[in-house]
């Protein structure tokens, strides 16, 4: 521990040092700084990699089409079996509408608008799982589709 004397040059009384020396510590964090930005551009970026909607060779079969509008609300129909009114139900009506289309046999495709949020297509799919309908898909457009 370095002592300083109270009085100039004289030889006394010798008190501590009560300060830090800081100099060092900024020196290892500027090292640390640089090593950073030299990694940083060297890390890869997260890529999600969504899987692409091509044409299916299969005629599709009958199904139940769930269609939730940009406006929120949601429509049911039957597709590929007749000709099924469409009805537009609210979330609590959803599953009585899905019965009476069609039930628990055939798949559900659901056609979310692109404007609706994907927390709201979730909340469909968990209401269709809650009546044990296994088989839900989404609609997509296949590439090279028209808007």
């Amino acid at each position: 521990m370095a002592t300083v004397s109270s009085r100039g040059g004289r030889s006394g009384r010798r008190r501590p040092v009560s300060e830090i020396n800081v100099v060092p510590y900024i020196d290892v964090m500027l090292v640390l700084l640089v090593i950073f930005m030299v990694t940083a551009p060297m890390l890869p970026p997260g890529v999600v990699d969504l899987p692409s909607a091509g044409r299916s060779n299969q005629q599709p079969e009958a199904y139940v089409e769930v269609t939730v509008t940009a406006s929120g609300e949601m429509k049911v129909r039957a597709r590929n079996r007749g000709d099924s009114p469409e009805s537009t139900v609210g979330r609590r009506e959803l599953a009585d509408a899905v019965r009476a289309v069609g039930g628990a046999d055939l798949p559900v495709v659901i056609s979310g608008d692109r404007q609706v949020r994907y927390e709201v297509i979730l909340e469909v799919m968990g209401e269709l799982q809650k009546m044990n309908i296994n088989r839900i898909a989404l609609m997509v457009r296949p590439p090279g589709g028209s808007r």
